[in-house]
């Protein structure tokens, strides 16, 4: 089974402003990634940096929901180990912020694709070639045949 990780931001994204195309398409993408996660075709990957990021969240229910979603349908990383930090402070030397260069590391540790509605992240993904797929959610969609 194809392990994913979605970032925090992906997580959210149908909790923003759905009269924006983008945002539209892009959350009916992680709908239908999460339905293929329950239904088995993919493993959802989540990691301490989630349970961190998504407690501060001031909206209660988007925090609650999100909280209840990674730990009910995912499966935690545990926490990172030498080699895990070790990457995270490279890919932090090469410009990605804290919590970025985390998710990046905890999805490579794990074999897992990178699933971000960060455009900045996704294309400093492809530009320092991390060792695993990264993508939006439509391009995963897309290229994965969910339907």
């Amino acid at each position: 089974m194809q392990r994913i990780y979605l970032d925090v931001c992906a997580l959210c994204r149908p909790y923003d402003d759905q009269t924006f195309t983008r945002i539209h398409l892009e959350t009916t993408a992680i709908k239908l990634i999460l339905k293929a996660v329950e239904s088995k075709k993919y493993h959802l990957l989540y990691s301490p940096i989630h349970e961190m990021e998504i407690s501060a969240i001031s909206d209660e229910v988007e925090r609650t929901d999100l909280m209840y979603l990674v730990s009910n349908i995912g499966e935690k990383i545990d926490k990172a180990g030498l080699h895990t930090r070790k990457r995270a402070e490279e890919l932090c030397d090469l410009g990605f912020g804290i919590a970025d260069a985390a998710h990046v590391a905890y999805s490579e540790r794990a074999g897992a694709c990178f699933i971000s509605c960060d455009d900045k992240l996704i294309n400093k993904c492809s530009k320092v070639k991390i060792n695993i797929w990264s993508g939006n959610p439509v391009k995963f969609c897309d290229e994965e045949g969910i339907k």
